[in-house]
């Protein structure tokens, strides 16, 4: 371990070994930081929280802090857990959860930029790349391998799929479902084939996701209806990309994006 001088870390923290935490740095009671993490100086890590191995917080970051939410008991005890190679750049905010007991976790190897925030009861799975001053309202689900661009806002309560690509200052306010692109006003504009491929999936995987997403947002009508019926039919869903996609209209509790085109 190597602590500077001037950082305040209180008695009960926890320190995993070749951990290093700067100047100015606070870190409070019942913390436990893993292995190998480079805490830079004047972080703040709230009480309780929890960070994986190779974790990197840099400068004025605040994580565990209280959600920003209007009469919350401050008595509450809730935990913020991160997970392992998570990357937090200058001036990240995390907030923990509003509900006792509850956590707001960040995956393995998640890259949040600068400035951006993960307000309390979010999750993000492993993987998810959070660009520049991106604004994540309560309660938020991101699926892994997103990548949500600089500025962009997400409702609370929305749910993110996995390998999804939403645009720069794009304002989500609802559901975006698995392997699509996301822009503008939570308008879908296609699968993000880009990603697909980088990512490695097959060209059947993706023949099927093209069935699926022109099925369900091509024609107009209820999308949650067109997934259900979609999925009754043998055509489509024929790999667990394509089923993935479809059976993620079951639910929600913000409706759907909307397709640009018909």
């Amino acid at each position: 371990m190597n602590i500077h001088e001037t950082a305040i870390v209180d008695p009960s923290a926890e320190v995993g070994e070749g951990t290093s935490i700067g100047a100015g740095a606070l870190i409070e009671s019942g913390v436990r930081i893993g292995r190998d993490c480079k805490i830079a100086a004047y972080a703040i890590i709230r009480k309780n929280t929890i960070l994986g191995d190779e974790v990197q917080l840099d400068s004025f970051c605040v994580v565990g802090g209280e959600p920003q939410s209007v009469g919350f008991d401050p008595s509450l005890e809730s935990t913020v857990v991160i997970g392992n190679r998570v990357v937090l750049r200058e001036g990240v905010t995390v907030s923990r959860p509003q509900t006792a007991g509850a956590q707001t976790v960040i995956g393995d190897d998640c890259f949040i930029m600068a400035n951006a925030h993960v307000a309390h009861d979010c999750e993000l799975a492993p993987g998810v790349i959070m660009v520049n001053n991106v604004m994540l309202a309560g309660h938020v689900q991101v699926g892994e391998k997103t990548v949500i661009g600089g500025g962009a806002g997400i409702h609370q309560f929305c749910r993110i799929g996995a390998y999804c690509m939403i645009a720069g200052n794009a304002s989500i306010t609802a559901d975006v479902p698995p392997y699509v692109m996301a822009a503008e006003r939570s308008e879908a504009h296609g699968l993000n084939l880009v990603g697909l491929r980088r990512a490695g999936f097959e060209q059947r995987e993706i023949k099927d996701l093209k069935r699926c997403y022109r099925a369900v947002f091509f024609g107009g009508g209820n999308l949650k209806k067109k997934a259900a019926e979609a999925a009754r039919e043998t055509e489509f869903g024929t790999t667990p990309a394509g089923a993935r996609f479809l059976s993620f209209f079951d639910s929600g509790k913000r409706g759907f994006i909307v397709s640009t085109r018909d």
